[in-house]
């Protein structure tokens, strides 16, 4: 609504978000797994209009310098369809993909803060990640999606012996915050991601540690009070993950770790 003086009411544009949200909401999130025929695990993982599928391959063998370390490793890709926004994007191929390797990392390293390599054996898990659509936080949703598909993998190699225990240690979460004309947001999406002053990104285990967190002032700095603030959104929103991804795995931790 404009104000009297032909500028934006900014209470009014603040308080209407994508699906009705409060400052502190998901977006409707819904984990799917069980969506590919051919890969050990999967899961499209949907945050609104942002829609990733993630799936899992476990191979035999490790890395070359990897060898005689005793441990598997867990890695993962991540790419964009070329329709996945708005306007074409060329399709990516290996060896031209900055922002895609910058994404693809974070994700390898956000699920081996939850593995036991060494109960992984000599064996290599690669998790990919494509983007169907994207609407803001793919890397989030991906690094969700990625655990599911996960679990779903290394289950199914639990259950034909092919892994004597689950080497999993816990779960692993991620999710953006922001800030949006100075307003504290939970899971941007795009038009807000496109206009925050303040773009973050939380990783996050289901036991409460953090194992990344990256933050951009795009418009404006922040102080320490508003960065706790944006961290207390975030680990809320990782806790509501959690719950979702135990939902459709009933996996649990305390049981799975010991």
């Amino acid at each position: 609504m404009d104000d009297a003086s032909g500028g934006v009411d900014l209470a009014a544009r603040t308080s209407v978000r994508s699906y009705g949200r409060a400052a502190d909401q998901l977006r409707p999130v819904t984990l799917t797994p069980g969506v590919m025929k051919n890969a050990d695990g999967s899961c499209l993982a949907e945050f609104g209009d942002t829609r990733v599928i993630c799936t899992a391959t476990i191979e035999e063998g490790v890395p070359a310098w990897r060898r005689g370390s005793r441990q598997g490793w867990v890695t993962a890709e991540y790419a964009m369809l070329p329709a996945a926004t708005n306007t074409r994007s060329r399709r990516e191929y290996r060896g031209r993909k900055g922002r895609s390797m910058e994404i693809e990392r974070l994700v390898g390293r956000s699920l081996r803060a939850v593995v036991d390599l060494r109960r992984l054996g000599d064996l290599t898990v690669t998790c990919d990640c494509d983007v169907l659509q994207a609407d803001g936080g793919t890397r989030t949703a991906s690094i969700t999606g990625a655990w599911v598909a996960l679990y779903e993998a290394l289950m199914g190699y639990v259950e034909v012996d092919k892994l004597h225990r689950l080497p999993l240690t816990g779960q692993v979460a991620a999710i953006s915050m922001g800030m949006v004309e100075g307003r504290p947001l939970l899971d941007l999406d795009y038009p807000e991601d496109s206009n925050a002053q303040v773009d973050m990104n939380l990783v996050g285990t289901d036991t409460g540690g953090i194992v990344e967190v990256q933050g951009t002032a795009e418009r404006a700095t922040i102080d320490r009070s508003q960065l706790a603030c944006l961290l207390d959104l975030g680990q809320t929103g990782i806790a509501r993950l959690i719950e979702l991804q135990g939902e459709v795995t009933g996996f649990s931790g305390h049981s799975s770790s010991g």
